[in-house]
Parts: C-alpha cells; structure tokens; sequence
C-alpha cells in the first residue's frame, strides 16, 4: 500500500506555546522554490507522496478552462474555492450552473450546511436544510459541470475517474507537476484526488502562480487569468476571516489550503511553498508558508507579522490569550 511520509521522515514545522510550555507539536514536510521554479529549501522528505486534497483544485480549475469551461472573475476564482457557503458564494456556484443549463441537482458533491457560522445559524432560523450548492467544494463541481457541457461531455458520472473530464485533468496535472499520478484515491467531495509528491505538487502550483495571463501559450494564459481573479476576488476562495482569504488580501499572494494539513502558497515574486503536517492538522499551515516565503526573502517579516496577529492563532486560557500557535524549530 502507497502512503505518505513517515514520522522517520518528518521535522517540526510548528509548535503549539501555552504560558511558556510547548503543548503540542505539528511535524511534517515542507519545500521552497524559488522564482525561477528551483529547489531552494527542504525540509523533511519533499519527495514522499502527498495526497493534495483541496490543495488540487487550481491544478483541476485550470483543466476545467482548458476543457472550455467559459468562467472569469469571481466565477473562475470561484472554481479554486475551499469556500465557507455564504449567500455570496452559493449565489456565484448557482449563476455558473445557470448560464450552463444546470441547475443544484446536477451537482455529485454532498450537500452540507455553511462553514460560515452566521450564514448556518441564520438557515437554521429559517429552517432552511444542507444543500450541495453550501458544500465548500461546489465551485469546482460547477466548473467540472460547465467544461463537461462546453466540450460535449455527458454531464452524469462526471466525477468518475473514467470520465473524459477526469481523464483531462489527469493529463493537465501530470503536465503541471511534471511527474507520473502514483495514486488515485476519492477526495471528500467524491471527485478523484491524486497522489504526487509535494515537490511536483510545489512546481505545479509555481508554474500556475507565476503564469501570464497574456502569454502566448494557452495553459500559461489561463492559469495567469486564474491567478489574477483570486487575487482580485479574495472572498471567494474560503471566506471573510478565513487563512487563504486573510492571506491572499494581506500579503497578495496565491494560496490554497487542502485537508489534512496541506498548504501552498505562491509570493507575488514567484517564490513557492507548500507543505504538508502529518498529523492533518490545518491550524498552523498558513503561518508556516508564510514564514518559509519570509526567509526565502520573498516576503516581509513586518507584513508576516501582521499577518499572524490576524489569523486565528491566539491560545486561550480564561478567555485571555496565553500562548500562540507558531513556526517550529525544523524550519
């Protein structure tokens, strides 16, 4: 059986401090490269097998516009989001599966209440239920659905690795990471996630991160545009008070979270990071990215720092802060 990498293989990347005692420690792997797609840090073993889970989806929304799926603006970042259900991002998945024919029903995801707290409770006053259109990965299904109707696909099934669209963006993701799909396992939301290393996962997301909206080649033109419309749309890709969309308007950088303890994150100079905590844990990803892009030099420790106090790292004892969650000695 494939798995990840070993605890034999892993450095701590974070630490949990409470009243000056390190509770807790998060350990795993991370890479940096540089703006020109070099290896320039490692950090335990970059080249064990991850699964990227959300951490996929600007590999699987630059396929589904390669496959012709008509999206810009919000729409397009919307097809990258790990989004939190609000009125916002259901109403954007709702007009992408509108302007194709579609409507909630063709979505294969499962339905599931907001990750926005206002936005359940308020359902929940008004008896709402779970929907598919709420479930943080629909964005992407609508796009999978739009390419599927763009090229001529049929629409049912679309999530089945023998599909026609699964086997474009497995074509698109061995193209952007350079190496071999060792894997394919079910992600969350029911569509096939791919195991890769985390260095391929890293140069695939610099090549997406660094690209050209106008570039004369067609994959480049269309990860720049995607690029472009997170950066321009940051509320689309979680959500208001979330890591990526906190980081993303701080710092202006290209990020994604994944399950399980996955991060990547692209410096508006090129420089790349991605990781992966062993133990799943999601807390500290973004602040450690942050930090491995700040000794790369690619970000500021000042505009790190602020980033930091914005993210929800505090520890609490009494309702008082009495520690913080922050980058750890192997880095």
């Amino acid at each position: 059986m494939l798995e990840t990498l070993t605890v034999q293989d892993s450095v701590e990347l974070a630490v949990v401090e409470r009243s000056g005692f390190i509770e807790s420690r998060h350990a795993g792997a991370a890479v940096v490269l540089s703006p020109d797609g070099e290896v320039i840090a490692r950090h335990g073993n970059a080249d064990a097998l991850i699964l990227p889970r959300s951490s996929l989806k600007p590999l699987q929304a630059v396929a589904c516009i390669t496959a012709c799926a008509p999206l810009e603006g919000e729409q397009l970042a919307l097809a990258t989001a790990s989004h939190t259900g609000t009125d916002r991002h259901a109403a954007v998945v709702r007009d992408i599966l509108t302007a194709g024919g579609l409507t909630e029903d063709d979505l294969a995801c499962p339905p599931a209440w907001p990750g926005d707290s206002a936005t359940r409770d308020e359902l929940v006053r008004e008896h709402g239920q779970e929907a598919r259109v709420r479930m943080n990965c629909s964005g992407k299904h609508a796009a999978m659905l739009r390419a599927c109707v763009a090229t001529g696909w049929p629409t049912a099934g679309y999530l089945d690795p023998a599909h026609p669209l699964q086997a474009h963006i497995r074509e698109v993701v061995e193209r952007l990471t350079g190496e071999k799909i060792a894997h394919t396992s079910i992600d969350g939301c029911g569509a096939p996630v791919h195991a890769l290393t985390l260095t391929g996962l890293a140069r695939a997301i610099h090549r997406i991160g660094t690209a050209s909206d106008r570039s004369p080649f067609a994959l480049h033109r269309v990860a720049g545009s995607l690029v472009r419309a997170v950066r321009e749309n940051p509320w689309t890709v979680e959500g208001p008070g979330r890591p990526d969309t906190i980081a993303t308007e701080r710092l202006g950088v290209f990020t994604k979270g994944g399950a399980e303890g996955v991060m990547v994150m692209v410096a508006p100079d090129g420089t790349t990071a991605a990781l992966k905590m062993l133990d799943g844990a999601a807390r500290a990803s973004t602040i450690v990215a942050a930090t491995l892009l700040a000794r790369a030099g690619s970000l500021s420790d000042t505009d790190v720092a602020g980033l930091a106090e914005a993210l929800p790292l505090d520890v609490l004892g009494g309702g008082a802060r009495v520690g913080t969650v922050r980058p750890g000695a192997g880095l």
